[in-house]
């Protein structure tokens, strides 16, 4: 419905402006016209009137004609010598006009009726002569009316044209978007994974066709992401709380009180996979500027045996609690791996703050630095659920993190700064 709608937009803005064009069109042509028409009767009736007055001569005291043998001539022309006429035959509709134009003494043009008159002065041996042709404009008046006419009729087919053409156009070039609708529309029901795939663009709908490509990929990508995420929850809650179905189990069949401290131990570390878990949500959403990043680290460490090598101010431009979220998995991990000692350190490198968490553990294999940050991949004591988070928070924050392998636990986290941010 709004892809006609369109259409028909577009067809109705095409007919307006060919409307437009044509009506300029026609006015100019009516008035250039107009003006040819007016300068070839100016031209006609001053070729009779100078035609008639090369004839005019004296003969004693009189004016007289030497030639004048057309009777044709003598009813378009007419000549006055000292106002009274010698020659010719005047229309009596017209005598009063063409004797007013005969007692002016100069030359000029004037119109009665369907006539053009023009009037031309010819001084003769003391005489005043005065030489009056006309000319009929009814022909030239037709002739403009039959040219308006053609042009509008000519204007309204090419106003028609224009109007079947923009819809034939439009129709064939909207054909493409109907059947993108409809495979989009039957993909997202039986293969949500097909692209349209129209190789390289060669017009509008081509762009379009790639930025939609682009879009699904995009929308795929992110389903895929909460896909991960539902299976990475399902995965690591479920040890927790198999454990604690096992202890429960175990005390009722031998009948002795549950475990308390085994039970706490499983629930504190079910709460803090659910709190990671809900900071890498959060941190999808939130939209911080800046934090003092010591500060930022000394929550994160929240009194745990951590050393801090960090300069006395330094501003990156995320959220305090995305900063939070992403070094405390890497703490704890550290903190698991290390044999005594466990230190973060920072450096300054200009658009960005890179921040080095290290431990004197065994380190990463470097055959696994890019799998640690897989769900489920541990080096021991604990649920791999960790690097997993801290890789969605750093992917949702624009923060780049990754393991390096020199021989001891070491991630770099990779933070704008603040400044560059700004």
């Amino acid at each position: 419905m709004a892809v006609t709608g369109f259409r028909k937009r577009v067809v109705a803005l095409t007919v307006l402006i060919a409307t437009a064009v044509v009506a300029v069109l026609v006015v100019v042509s009516h008035v250039l016209l107009s003006r040819v028409t007016d300068a070839d009767a100016h031209d006609l009736a001053r070729t009779r009137a100078e035609a008639v007055a090369a004839n005019v001569t004296t003969k004693g005291s009189r004016v007289v004609l030497t030639e004048n043998g057309s009777e044709a001539l003598d009813e378009v022309a007419w000549v006055y010598a000292d106002g009274r006429l010698i020659d010719g035959n005047v229309p009596p509709s017209l005598v009063g006009r063409v004797e007013e134009l005969a007692d002016s003494g100069r030359s000029q043009t004037a119109s009665a009726g369907d006539y053009l008159l023009y009037a031309r002065e010819g001084p003769m041996d003391g005489h005043h002569v005065m030489v009056i042709a006309r000319v009929d404009l009814t022909p030239y008046e037709t002739s403009e009316q039959r040219s308006l006419t053609l042009s509008l009729i000519l204007g309204g087919l090419t106003i028609l044209l224009a109007g079947g053409v923009a819809h034939l156009v439009v129709r064939r070039a909207l054909r493409v978007v109907h059947e993108m609708a409809a495979l989009a529309d039957d993909w997202g029901q039986h293969e949500p994974g097909r692209r349209f795939n129209l190789g390289v663009p060669r017009d509008e709908f081509g762009e379009l066709g790639r930025t939609l490509d682009h879009l699904l990929e995009r929308v795929d990508n992110a389903l895929a992401d909460e896909r991960r995420l539902t299976d990475e929850i399902a995965h690591e809650l479920r040890t927790p709380l198999t454990v604690l179905r096992a202890e429960a189990q175990l005390a009722q069949l031998s009948g002795e009180p549950v475990p308390t401290e085994a039970v706490l131990s499983e629930v504190d570390r079910l709460d803090t996979a659910i709190t990671t878990l809900l900071r890498a949500a959060r941190a999808r959403t939130d939209e911080g500027t800046r934090c003092d990043l010591r500060s930022a680290a000394r929550q994160a460490i929240a009194g745990r045996a951590v050393e801090v090598a960090f300069p006395s101010k330094v501003e990156v431009a995320v959220a305090a609690d995305v900063a939070v979220s992403l070094l405390s998995p890497l703490l704890d991990n550290g903190l698991r791996h290390a044999k005594s000692r466990v230190w973060i350190t920072a450096r300054d490198q200009g658009e960005a703050i890179v921040v080095d968490v290290l431990d004197d553990g065994p380190g990463i294999d470097p055959a696994d630095v890019d799998r640690v940050f897989e769900a489920g991949v541990t080096g021991g004591g604990g649920y791999g659920l960790g690097l997993p988070v801290v890789r969605r928070i750093a992917a949702s924050a624009g923060v780049e993190v990754r393991a390096i392998a020199d021989g001891r636990g070491h991630v770099e986290v990779t933070l704008p700064a603040a400044r560059a941010a700004a």
